[in-house]
């Protein structure tokens, strides 16, 4: 005969963790298993009783047993060194793999896929997949990314930010740029609606009626958008919207107008206006960082649920869904909110360009 089973005492929190482990769907069967077997031998069960209810061996529940009194309920989730299934797959092909997924191009193609580089080592595409998801490597996305050059980049950026977090007194700070051809399309055949199990549809081609320009402003503190439609893009049309900026902004106000370093905007002509309104500062943003700009967010806006999915037959129609979408906008604004400080940016870019020189 055995020796009678030790009863093993547990607290109600191991108690709980084991009653949760053996009923929770997405515990493993050896965890489960494992919890099983303890909570039996919190209860009193005789270890021959125990396996024979679960259908394992006595030794296990012996071994799991003795796990749990030297290290408690969290040993049930470790395995011992050299348990579980042999790789099969050796290391070197692994990181053969993973050389060539980083340092390596196929022939003909700028980037590896799963099947072509199965090909190439003579395994399996779903092993390929596997090694990439353990590594984190996804060959089949690429980020943009473009690093200013100018040599005025953070002493511009710290200016626009500062604009954004520390606004100065009495001054209305205004995010300004232009979307310039601007296209009116209409399409050769008209679309299917949207209907349940079926999604709307677009022609992939157009006709072409022309285009517009559109200048726009975004009030940084109250999120409003006051823009004007040109048909063309220069200094002169850039002055008319200034000019309609200085008469709709309350006259006790400087204004702050963020702009990028565009030719329209640096036009002698501007700067004689400039200099003729002291009230107007234009500080510019770096080089290639157009993104610093709010406005471009709310273009992206205006792009994605009025522009690109519209059908305009005219310039006309498309100037007024245009100013359409502006006086909603405004009926509701919601302001972009710029978090990140200077300081943050230069550093990501600073990192961005060790990593170009690396490469280079």
């Amino acid at each position: 005969m055995w020796k009678p089973a030790d009863g093993i005492v547990l607290s109600v929190t191991d108690r709980n963790t084991l009653e949760s482990w053996s009923r929770a769907t997405t515990s493993t069967q050896r965890l489960s298993l494992r919890a099983r077997i303890l909570r039996g031998a919190a209860a009193g069960q005789p270890n021959n009783r125990s396996a024979r209810d679960l259908g394992t061996s006595r030794p296990t529940v012996l071994l799991w047993r003795q796990r749990c009194a030297a290290g408690g309920v969290a040993a049930l989730r470790k395995d011992a060194p050299g348990r579980g299934r042999r790789p099969s797959l050796p290391a070197a092909t692994v990181q053969a793999i993973i050389r060539a997924t980083t340092q390596t191009t196929p022939r003909g193609g700028t980037h590896w896929s799963t099947r072509t580089m199965a090909k190439a080592h003579g395994v399996s595409h779903a092993t390929v997949a596997r090694i990439w998801r353990a590594h984190g490597l996804q060959p089949h996305r690429v980020r943009r990314c473009k690093v200013s050059r100018d040599p005025r980049c953070a002493e511009q950026l710290r200016d626009v930010v500062g604009l954004y977090l520390n606004p100065p007194d009495k001054a209305l700070v205004l995010c300004v740029d232009e979307q310039s051809q601007i296209q009116a399309l209409d399409r050769t055949q008209p679309g299917r609606p949207l209907k349940q199990g079926r999604c709307g549809t677009l022609t992939h081609d157009y006709k072409r009626y022309g285009t517009t320009t559109l200048f726009a402003a975004l009030n940084v503190l109250e999120g409003t958008v006051a823009g004007a439609c040109v048909p063309r893009h220069r200094n002169g049309e850039f002055r008319a919207f200034l000019q309609q900026l200085d008469r709709e902004a309350s006259a006790d106000l400087d204004l702050h107008l963020i702009v990028d370093n565009y030719g329209t905007h640096t036009h002698p002509k501007v700067r004689r206006w400039l200099a003729q309104h002291p009230r107007f500062h234009l500080p510019c943003t770096p080089t290639r960082s157009s993104w610093l700009n709010l406005v471009e967010r709310w273009f992206r806006e205006l792009t994605t649920k009025r522009i690109r999915r519209g059908v305009f037959k005219s310039v006309p129609d498309l100037i007024a869904a245009i100013q359409e979408s502006i006086q909603v906008y405004n009926e509701k604004p919601k302001p972009f909110v710029w978090t990140a400080s200077a300081e943050q940016i230069l550093e990501k870019v600073s990192r961005c360009k060790a990593i170009l020189q690396t490469v280079d």
